[in-house]
Order: C-alpha cells, then sequence, then structure tokens
C-alpha cells in the first residue's frame, strides 16, 4: 500500500523538548529567584542591557517548573536567546525571536508552541509577564548572579532505540471501553515504551497501523468508529520502537484482541495532493533529536495552530488525513528530511469530522486563513483536491476487543 506515515499523534506536544506547563513530572517548591544586587545606573534615554542569565518559577498546576533564560546580543545588536526548564530534562530550547522594545521583552519559542511577553523594571533586574503555550500563566524573571544562579543539570541521554530488526508485540495490552462521548481520537502516545491511546476506535487504530485515511476502510461494522477505547500497552522487546515497530505491535493487537481480517482494494477517490508551491517552501529542518515525531495542536487567539517537531512530510500527511481532514492526503513534494514547523489556521466544518477542537469565536471570527491558504502563505506548501486509485482495506471479520 502507498506509504501514509501516522507516528505520533498527541494534543500535549509530545518531542524531546521541554513542554513549558504539560505533562510534566511534579517538581519540589522552588524559592522564587533573589533579586540581583541593583545595576549601575543607565545614562537617560538607553535601553538597559538585558544581557545575562534570567530565573523564574512557572507555577503551573501542582508543579513548580524552575525556567533559566540566557539572552546574548549579536555585534549588529540582534538579541538571541536558550531557554532551560531546569526540573523537565533541561534541554536547551532556541528562541525563535526576542525582542526588548522600550520595557517591553518578548521572546517566542516556536519549537514547542510557546510565547512570553513582559515588562522590565526601571532598575532593569526583574521581568514581570506572561508566558504562554495554550493556557496564560504568569512568569517572572529576575537577573541571576553567580551566587544566586540555578545550576543547570546536564540533559539525560536518550532513551535507548530499540534493536532495528526487532519484530516486537504487546507484552502486555489493557484495553477499556472510553464512554466520555467525545467524537475524536484524543491522544496516541509514545514515552519510551509505553505506549497509550486516548479515546481512539477501531478505525484510528487501523488508520494508524496501516497508514490510511478513515475513507480507505470499507465494509466496517456499524461501530468502527463510534465505540472508543483507551489502551495502554508495553512493548516485549527492550528499548523505545521507531513508528514501523509501533505500527507492527499495532497490527498484531488488531489480530489477535479485535479478530480483525481483510484484503486490500484499489477505488478512485478524491484525495488531497500536497506539493510544494511556486514560491518555494519555508521549513526549517528539526532542532530535535529522536526517532519519534511529534504532531500536535492547540488553540490560539487567532485560530487552531497545527505544530510539527521532528517530523517528515508522510508523519504529517497522516496526521492530517486521520485527524483532519475528510480524505486521505498524497504527499508529492519530493522533501525527505525532517521538519519542524506550525500553522495556524480557521478549520471549516468539513473538517476534523465535524467537530473542531477550536472553541466557537466568541465576539469577532478568527482572523486567521483557511487551511489551505494557511499552508501556502506560512509554509509555502500547496494543497488541491484530485481523484485518483487509492488502496483501500475491506474488513472480511472483526469483533469487539476481547477482554484483558
Amino acid at each position: 500500500m502507498k506509504k501514509l506515515l501516522l507516528c505520533v499523534v498527541s494534543f500535549a506536544l509530545l518531542s524531546a523538548a521541554a513542554v513549558f506547563g504539560q505533562a510534566a513530572p511534579a517538581a519540589p517548591a522552588a524559592p522564587a529567584a533573589p533579586a540581583a544586587p541593583a545595576a549601575p545606573a543607565t545614562p537617560a534615554g538607553q535601553t538597559h542591557d538585558i544581557t545575562g542569565n534570567w530565573q523564574g518559577t512557572l507555577h503551573a498546576g501542582n508543579n513548580n517548573l524552575r525556567l533559566v533564560l540566557k539572552i546574548s546580543k549579536a555585534l549588529n545588536g540582534t538579541l538571541s536567546a536558550v531557554a532551560y526548564s531546569i526540573d523537565q530534562g533541561a534541554q536547551p530550547l532556541n528562541a525563535s525571536s526576542v525582542t526588548l522594545d522600550g520595557s517591553t521583552f518578548k521572546f517566542s519559542i516556536n519549537l514547542i508552541g510557546a510565547s512570553y511577553q513582559g515588562k522590565l523594571s526601571e532598575d532593569g533586574n526583574t521581568i514581570a509577564g506572561t508566558l504562554t503555550q495554550g493556557t496564560p500563566l504568569p512568569l517572572t524573571f529576575a537577573r541571576a548572579t553567580p551566587q544566586t544562579a540555578w545550576e543547570i543539570p546536564a540533559p539525560a541521554p536518550p532513551p535507548k532505540a530499540m534493536a532495528a530488526d526487532a519484530d516486537p508485540s504487546f507484552e502486555v495490552a489493557t484495553i477499556k471501553p472510553n464512554n466520555s462521548g467525545k467524537p475524536n481520537l484524543q491522544a496516541l502516545i509514545v514515552r519510551g515504551r509505553n505506549f497509550e491511546t486516548v479515546n481512539s476506535s477501531l478505525g484510528d487504530l487501523i488508520s494508524f497501523a496501516y497508514e490510511v485515511q478513515r475513507e480507505q476502510i470499507v465494509n466496517g461494522p456499524p461501530w468502527l468508529n463510534s465505540d472508543r477505547y483507551d489502551i495502554s500497552a508495553i512493548p516485549d522487546q527492550p528499548g523505545t520502537p521507531n513508528a514501523a515497530q509501533i505500527r507492527t505491535m499495532i497490527k498484531k493487537l488488531l489480530a489477535s484482541r479485535f479478530k480483525l481480517t481483510f484484503h486490500e482494494e484499489k477505488r478512485d477517490l478524491s484525495a488531497y495532493v500536497l506539493t510544494i508551491a511556486k514560491n518555494g517552501e519555508k521549513l526549517k529542518p528539526t532542532e530535535v533529536k529522536g526517532n519519534l515525531p511529534g504532531l500536535g495542536m492547540r488553540p490560539t487567539a487567532d485560530g487552531l495552530m497545527i505544530m510539527v517537531r521532528n517530523a517528515t512530510m508522510n508523519d504529517y500527511t497522516g496526521f492530517m488525513q486521520t485527524l483532519v481532514l475528510d480524505r486521505p492526503v498524497v504527499d508529492q513534494t519530493g522533501l525527505t528530511g525532517k521538519y519542524d514547523f506550525q500553522f495556524t489556521f480557521t478549520p471549516d466544518e468539513s473538517q476534523f469530522h465535524g467537530h473542531s477542537p477550536l472553541p466557537p469565536a466568541t465576539t469577532t471570527p478568527y482572523s486567521a486563513p483557511n487551511l489551505f491558504e494557511a499552508l501556502q502563505q506560512q509554509l509555502g506548501l500547496k494543497m488541491e483536491s484530485r481523484k485518483t486509485p487509492v488502496d483501500v482495506i475491506a474488513i472480511e471479520h472483526v469483533d469487539h476487543p476481547s477482554p484483558n
């Protein structure tokens, strides 16, 4: 079958990078960063020198996350910064943009979909503001001195990969009904050797395992997409599996627990074809180290942001055809690398199977363009509808999952 790869789907971004304020292990309460001794007076009309090390504690639910921000300045005056969430692994996160306009300080980290805006104090020693990564949270940075600076631990080594020639199965797999009433897959997550899904249907599992879109599954039972399950499983082989090994384990689970049998057919279906726009693509090679991608989404003030990290174009098209679009997506970009990118769009009623995760606009409509315009404007990619022969999975037999 034509490969339409989907590796990791999650509404909370999963990657080797730290994620501020999301799914972090509880950290012990950290004292607020002591203010540094007053800086020398700055001549009137001049901006404070903001370079150096800053630190502050982000209070995210029950977690107290200590953040360190190292700001530097190039010879041309351009600011840059590296952030460390030292209670979440201390992976260095390069800021995508850093600005100081008067006393207004801003930075963003596109890799994790985070942005910060604050006000520099008159003495130049504190910045009081808000960090936004889905939910805005107050965060005050203080200048660090050699005496007050928090130690940045060495980043943890990446987890050991499963042997490339391993043919794993799930050693333990628990399948429980999910009666939340939510219509769509909420998460499909790999954390080390732990695999889990939240609110997944049989159709979701087949789509992921066999790299097809929902329209490519035919002759399914009435409950194909309505019955929902939470799955927790552990492989029978050591190490972190790659994407192909995850699909292999799900295929075996479908055969053993759902008794799935099927055959393949070729049918003419409408599909979306992804190509590079005439002015060229605007993608950046990934900054993330690891063998699995991270794909997720979150609402913003302008629309819905799709975040893609450490992913190939096949990873991305698999994500889009499974969760967002109503037909298969075929990658014809010719791009073979792994990329980090994001874009923001306003969904229409045909997307997300009619159940958009974006809350209804309350006062003014969302300003982000539609999906097709957003892809072209923000990423330099073009997507258009065509009718083309595609492979389909024709189900012959399937049961509700067997008991745990």
